[in-house]
């Protein structure tokens, strides 16, 4: 579903997430039809469950989530090829043995002439074209991140969703991913705890134990958060 002004529109009708009888998400409601939104909180205060519930690898308790006119309990096949998600360690996403196989596994289906050519772009564009052969074990940290982003990115998804994918990067790399993530046509939904990242996104919501406290304005959600750890 698009909003009025054309954005795509992300939605949360009174979700509540349970997991062993511990409540994680409350009663959570936001309308989010921004380009690039940052979520930011402290550890455990919600933030990556709310992530998991963009793509459906989370399911409410109760209520009510909508994606782009998707409902995340009815439309999972659907969802999941709209939306690719980032998680922090790469490690997590690159199931293949080497960096050109892993592209072409998220092209899977595709005819092979389009597999290859688009799996040789993606290499070239995020510098791994001198990588696509050797072990994917064999990556520094930052180009396994840029490789778990590229299978993403390679799919042309309309939201992506990444999950504090600059955690574990040294500030140059850090610097590369966050470009990456900024610059894309797509929605974003990028969870960090980097705040000059939050910053530079279109809006920001601010968990705090399982719920949403703050949402609008960047600089008035990370004075928010300042507050909050004072």
């Amino acid at each position: 579903m698009r909003s009025e002004t054309g954005v795509a529109r992300i939605a949360l009708d009174g979700v509540t997430v349970e997991r062993e009888g511990r409540r994680i998400l409350r009663d959570v409601s936001v309308d989010l039809t921004a380009s690039r939104i940052a979520v930011i909180g402290a550890n455990g205060s919600g933030k990556s469950t709310f992530a998991r519930l963009l793509n459906g690898l989370v399911v409410p308790t109760s209520g009510r989530v909508s994606v782009h006119g998707l409902d995340t309990r009815r439309d999972v096949a659907a969802l999941r090829r709209r939306v690719g998600f980032v998680f922090t360690d790469p490690q997590a996403q690159i199931l293949m043995p080497t960096a050109a196989e892993d592209l072409a596994l998220s092209l899977r289906g595709l005819p092979r002439a389009e597999v290859d050519a688009r799996v040789a772009d993606a290499l070239a564009e995020h510098g791994l074209a001198d990588r696509a052969d050797i072990a994917a074990s064999d990556l520094s940290g930052g180009q396994k991140q840029l490789l778990a982003l590229a299978s993403v990115l390679i799919t042309r998804p309309e939201l992506i969703v990444a999950d504090e994918p600059t955690t574990l990067l040294d500030l140059r790399n850090a610097a590369r991913i966050a470009g990456l993530l900024l610059a894309q046509s797509a929605q974003v939904v990028i969870v960090t705890h980097d705040l000059e990242l939050a910053a530079r996104c279109d809006h920001a919501v601010l968990f705090d134990d399982g719920a949403v406290v703050a949402a609008g304005q960047p600089g008035a959600v990370i004075a928010a958060y300042r507050n909050l750890c004072r």
